[in-house]
């Protein structure tokens, strides 16, 4: 069903919107909360949880794309339960993306002082445009997907070695782009 169909379900208040979103995204959502929880139940609960959050945020909202308004939803719950459920456990696959990205921010502090998160996000956008679809895709996958190297090698079609050189390559390019803007890195 198309997303439109699935939104004018939300709005006529239909029960068949969540099943029909379900049907759609719902291994996607899986996905991305197990590669923050790595655990199913708690994975299960928040993308459970995002399906009722879409049910009380739509309407009024019109999500555009709704794949990226569930992901989205589904993010923020596994992070959140993330942050609850974590005391000096093994680190997850969450864990080694965000240690990854650390290299490019000194602290999220400094950033926090400097410049507000619509500007960053803005200047993310805009980095992220300037990359070929493939180094976009591999970024994406691994910084918002939680992906791992494996799944995104095979993903794009490439060695892990590579995607692994191509993360490494486009971190240092957001670190440059990031500096020359003034944002302190």
């Amino acid at each position: 069903m198309e997303d439109s169909k699935i939104i004018e379900l939300f709005f006529e208040r239909s029960e068949r919107a969540i099943a029909e979103l379900s049907e759609k995204y719902g291994k996607l959502c899986m996905k991305v909360s197990m590669n923050i929880l790595n655990n199913l139940q708690d994975a299960e609960e928040c993308v459970n949880d995002s399906y009722l959050g879409a049910w009380n945020a739509i309407p009024p909202t019109r999500p555009n794309p709704l794949v990226s308004f569930i992901c989205r939803l589904v993010r923020n719950l596994s992070i959140n339960r993330y942050k609850y459920n974590n005391a000096e456990k093994r680190k997850t696959n969450y864990d080694l993306c965000l240690d990854e990205l650390d290299s490019c921010f000194v602290s999220s502090r400094l950033v926090d002082d400097e410049i507000d998160e619509r500007i960053l996000t803005e200047h993310l956008n805009e980095f992220l445009k300037s990359l070929d679809k493939t180094n976009r895709v591999i970024f994406v996958r691994r910084f918002w997907y939680m992906d791992s190297y494996e799944e995104i090698s095979k993903i794009c079609g490439l060695k892990g070695g590579a995607v692994r050189v191509r993360v490494t390559r486009t971190k240092a390019g957001l670190k440059q782009y990031l500096e020359e803007r003034g944002v302190i890195v």
